[in-house]
């Protein structure tokens, strides 16, 4: 495909045309120009728009869909495509499908599934067969199908061996490790912030400390055999001291924070709406604001929707039977805009992933192939029912006001 994008403020620190309105000049998906001013003088397709700003193409690394085993929730076809509307080139796809990605051919059935789509599908194998807790999976030979790393979706690795001999054997060939941080004996099955709002509701109370004990064992193992460990969708203060003072002994550790995380409190639970029923659970505002300055100071290394679509029938329950989750692409840039600058989230959902994951960076550079994001950071707007794409609708932010909103992508020679 041949486009030509017109007066395009780029947003890629290191570049040289860092916040600096340009032309590119893309053909046959390559970015073969980049200039102040570039005549159309082939008749291209032009893509201009207000505040038209392009980075990187974003990468969410914690997203689920339903397929295969729950299709009603949402397809792959669909969630790309989600995807490729709020700014994702590429997202990292959880294992908690039906069967299990648990092997070589779970593996390869995903990437076969996205082939040809505009958004790139990676996924992540789970850690443990059938997400059991008691067995490690085929880490390897998902690694080899395409795996990209390793867990079992919002489950705890209760066995502290097994986490220990995981994080040995996965070194022989660079695999990461992903480990839910929450302590299930002191979960205990609760379905909120142990706080007054749980004195209030009278919802059983998940503590920060179920997180934070976690956090802590993961470490001590981490520090005792080596190897690499990524904590996924961290949500209180504490966690992010001690995954700063883990970084400064050396250790290979990092971290995620989800949008709702970042931004939403337990506050909202006060009308037991299920679809603020969140695993973890939403934390305080002061949770809120020390991970927002996680991000800031570098502690805090990806940003995530943590998309996950649930069924009407699934969501629409008294709030301690629920499912937890929320979908979060459509509404994630509109979020996460809306409290931190522009250049402190984007190395977040752009270099940092592909950095973690072992991927190759996407520059944005004359003779590179073209995969970026189009977007206008200053459009103010309110989430409703009618922005979600989504074939489930269990939004944590219908109704909220937005800041900031996707125009589209470019990516696989394709714009939508």
């Amino acid at each position: 495909m041949n486009l030509l994008v017109k007066n395009a403020i780029i947003i890629a620190q290191g570049n040289k045309n860092h916040k600096k309105k340009r032309d590119l000049l893309i053909e046959e998906g390559v970015i073969t120009k980049i200039a102040t001013t570039i005549s159309n003088e082939k008749n291209y397709q032009v893509f201009d728009k207000p505040n038209l700003h392009v980075s990187a193409g974003w990468f969410d690394s914690s997203v689920s869909f339903g397929e295969p085993g729950y299709e009603e929730r949402e397809t792959i076809e669909n969630g790309l495509f989600t995807a490729a509307k709020s700014g994702f080139t590429a997202v990292a796809v959880n294992p908690i499908t039906h069967p299990v990605t648990d092997n070589r051919a779970g593996v390869s059935y995903l990437i076969n599934a996205a082939h040809e789509q505009v958004t790139d599908l990676y996924p992540i194998g789970s850690f443990t067969k059938n997400a059991a807790g008691e067995e490690m999976a085929e880490l390897y030979d998902m690694q080899q199908a395409g795996a990209i790393a390793f867990c079992d979706y919002k489950r705890p690795i209760q066995n502290p061996n097994l986490l220990k001999v995981s994080l040995r054997y996965a070194q022989a060939f660079d695999g990461l490790i992903m480990s839910h941080p929450q302590d299930s004996l002191i979960a205990n099955e609760g379905v909120a912030n142990e706080s007054s709002t749980t004195i209030h509701t009278g919802l059983k109370a998940n503590p920060s400390i179920a997180e934070e004990l976690q956090i802590a064992r993961d470490l001590f193992l981490l520090e005792y055999t080596g190897g690499r460990l990524h904590i996924p969708m961290i949500t209180t203060k504490k966690s992010v001291r001690l995954i700063k003072e883990a970084k400064k002994k050396g250790l290979a550790v990092t971290c995620s924070v989800s949008a709702h995380h970042l931004t939403l409190t337990d506050r909202e639970l006060t009308d037991f709406d299920s679809n603020y029923k969140l695993n973890p659970p939403l934390r305080t505002v002061q949770d809120c604001k020390a991970l927002q300055k996680g991000v800031l100071d570098g502690v805090v290394d990806l940003l995530t929707s943590d998309h996950r679509p649930i069924d009407i029938e699934d969501k629409k329950k008294e709030f301690a039977l629920a499912k937890d989750g929320t979908i979060g692409l459509e509404s994630f840039f509109g979020v996460v805009n809306s409290v931190l600058d522009l250049d402190d989230f984007i190395e977040t959902i752009t270099t940092n992933p592909r950095e973690i994951f072992g991927l190759e960076q996407v520059v944005i550079k004359e003779g590179e192939k073209a995969n970026l994001c189009f977007f206008n950071p200053d459009i103010d707007w309110v989430f409703t029912e009618e922005s979600i794409l989504s074939t489930s609708k269990n939004s944590a932010f219908l109704n909220k006001p937005m800041k900031g909103q996707v125009y589209g992508v470019f990516h696989n020679n394709r714009l939508v």
